[in-house]
């Protein structure tokens, strides 16, 4: 009888694990069918494009679409004003252009995010002062507040300190990013007091404690918050359209999307500049998967 009911046991099991499989590989597919869409989109003619019936792999492999993408427009490589004169080097492919823009942005962002974070959320779990309590909350109200109602201000605030229309635009506001800074606090909570103590005794300051102490053991939350910064700054689309407007400060998203005739639409183009949108973000997640995952695991058992 116990046998029976073992093998009944492994058998609902393996019907588990099955359907389980099933279902994952179905939704990998689903997500990653429009980004299979577009790179072979990005290589066929116009004609196979447009065609009624769809074709699944290009008959001719072209790279036209890429060719006119990178010769379509112009930017130059930079632009320094020293004085009132302006240094301006050379004209690349405006498609370069725009992804150095978005690369910069991205990791800039990235960078300034998780170091401001990481000390925010240290001094929140770790230390003991005045309005702590109220000052957490407000972080926690401001992880609800759309996007869209401080636009307006934030629009103004550039522009008293005249960076609207450059890249500096749209890093700032992603600065102390409320979700980062909640993000890390967890992390920092699990810090052991005793360990900050002993540095203490030892007569290590504030910063070598952070440095040497703390900062070690909320590395995984850190990358998990790094892979989370960069593909939010690198997808803002809203805040780069109202920030940026000159040719030469675009990003790759804007720059495609500035592509789009009025009567018509070249789908060929517009697949190329998403593919070599897509190339950077997928390589990052792929790169760092495995510290995502881990931060995230050890965040949600800290929880």
């Amino acid at each position: 009888m116990k046998n029976q009911n073992k093998l009944n046991s492994n058998r609902r099991f393996r019907a588990y694990d099955t359907l389980c499989v099933v279902v994952v590989v179905v939704l990998a597919l689903l997500f990653a069918f429009p980004l299979y869409w577009i790179i072979t989109g990005s290589f066929k003619s116009p004609a196979e494009i447009n065609a009624a019936d769809p074709t699944w792999i290009p008959q001719n492999w072209v790279m036209r679409n890429f060719e006119k993408l990178m010769t379509m427009r112009s930017a130059p490589l930079f632009e320094i004003a020293v004085g009132g004169y302006k240094l301006v080097g050379p004209r690349i492919p405006a498609a370069l252009k725009w992804l150095g823009n978005t690369v910069f942005m991205a990791v800039v962002s990235m960078i300034i995010t998780c170091a401001t974070a990481a000390m925010a959320g240290y001094a929140l779990a770790k230390k003991k002062f005045y309005g702590k309590t109220i000052l957490f909350g407000l972080i926690i109200c401001a992880m609800a507040l759309p996007k869209q109602v401080i636009l307006v201000p934030l629009v103004r605030l550039m522009s008293d300190f005249e960076l609207y229309d450059t890249i500096w635009a749209v890093i700032l506001p992603i600065v102390g990013w409320p979700f980062g800074v909640f993000l890390l606090k967890q992390f920092s909570e699990g810090i052991p007091t005793e360990m900050i103590e002993a540095a203490r005794i030892d007569g290590a300051g504030e910063l070598r404690t952070f440095t040497d102490v703390a900062l070690p053991m909320i590395k995984p939350g850190i990358g998990a918050l790094a892979i989370f910064t960069f593909i939010s700054a690198w997808n803002d689309y809203f805040m780069q359209l109202i920030m940026l407007t000159s040719n030469e400060n675009l990003t790759i998203s804007l720059g495609i999307a500035t592509m789009q005739g009025e009567n018509s639409t070249d789908f060929g183009l517009l697949m190329a500049g998403s593919a070599l949108a897509a190339v950077p973000i997928i390589f990052i997640f792929l790169t760092f998967q495995r510290y995502f995952t881990k931060g995230i695991t050890m965040g949600a058992v800290k929880g």
